[in-house]
């Protein structure tokens, strides 16, 4: 018998759970086999737990875990993803942007043999031009400079066959970036287009300062073109002052040197200087994030579990 989890990732989604769950659950019915609903509150600071607990005592299906403070969504993900034992894991988000309603067909490429079937967004609705043109630039950013390109308009919601999951388990780096790390495990994978909707309740947490964060996590973990950007900026910049150095004796032993050129000094002095804080700071992005996982801290801890109706038990475990 097929067995199936949908991973649901929660910040601060108290106000919208109960309707998502309602829609959740109305496809599930749907499934046949086993299916189970894995809800990780990233440490909320509204009661979403408290609203995954009242999930948890009216549907059976319902399990949860609690992590002991706000980790992110990466750590919330790889959490559900460390505690999940089924056939295939479907990863979605909890403000119904991603509507429940694609799930089966997920599941239909899944059962065509598939280990990871992602949803790319045809449509986005309830978002900014401006945030619609950033994120498409990042997307063919991150196919031009990573060796494992990241699909196009696609976010965290995927389904995950159970090799892919055990794949991802072994990726145990800190600095994470989930959606270049569901690509790089390979085995076969495809694409399902959806209309992303508007977030039906509360706001969305990913400011642009979260967004640059989460794409500078990106392109650093998956990609060393920056470095080898700054690299080019000296040699370019090196070149350019050999050049410019030989046209100034060449004019020197042509016309003399009447003792001009601060302006034009100053201006090589800066580019010079700013091409060098340039490659300082990729450098320092780099060995940033080789510091932090040389720490080698755990990704999470879990605060509480909430087992399903079937164990009818709930403890807390500290990971």
């Amino acid at each position: 018998m097929t067995e199936l989890t949908v991973l649901v990732p929660a910040y601060n989604e108290a106000d919208g759970l109960a309707d998502f769950h309602a829609r959740l659950a109305a496809v599930l019915d749907t499934i046949p086999g086993t299916v189970r609903v894995l809800y990780v509150d990233d440490g909320s600071s509204d009661p979403t737990w408290d609203a995954i607990t009242a999930l948890g005592a009216a549907d059976a299906r319902v399990t949860g875990l609690r992590l002991s403070r706000n980790f992110g969504k990466e750590a919330a993900m790889t959490a559900g993803l460390d505690n999940v034992d089924a056939d295939a894991v479907v990863v979605i988000d909890a403000d119904l942007q991603d509507p429940p309603e694609v799930i089966p067909a997920l599941i239909e490429r899944w059962r065509a043999g598939y280990d990871v079937v992602y949803a790319t967004r045809r449509v986005r609705e309830g978002e900014s031009g401006f945030k619609r043109l950033t994120s498409a630039a990042f997307y063919r950013v991150m196919e031009k400079l990573s060796d494992t390109p990241v699909p196009r308009d696609t976010g965290d919601f995927r389904l995950l066959s159970r090799r892919a999951v055990e794949a991802l388990r072994q990726l145990r780096e800190r600095q994470r970036f989930m959606k270049g790390l569901f690509t790089w495990v390979g085995y076969r994978q495809t694409a399902v287009v959806y209309d992303r909707h508007s977030r039906h309740a509360g706001k969305t947490h990913w400011n642009y300062w979260r967004l640059w964060n989460l794409a500078m996590e990106g392109i650093t973990s998956f990609s060393t073109a920056p470095l080898r950007l700054a690299t080019w900026v000296g040699v370019s910049a090196a070149c350019v002052a050999f050049l410019y150095g030989l046209w100034v004796i060449i004019k020197v032993l042509a016309f003399g040197d009447p003792v001009r050129g601060y302006p034009t000094l100053l201006v090589v002095i800066l580019f010079l200087g700013g091409a060098q804080l340039l490659a300082l700071g990729v450098i320092g992005e780099y060995v940033g994030r080789n510091y932090a996982e040389s720490k080698a801290r755990p990704i999470y801890f879990i605060e509480d579990r909430l087992a399903s109706r079937g164990d009818n038990r709930t403890d807390h475990a500290r990971d």
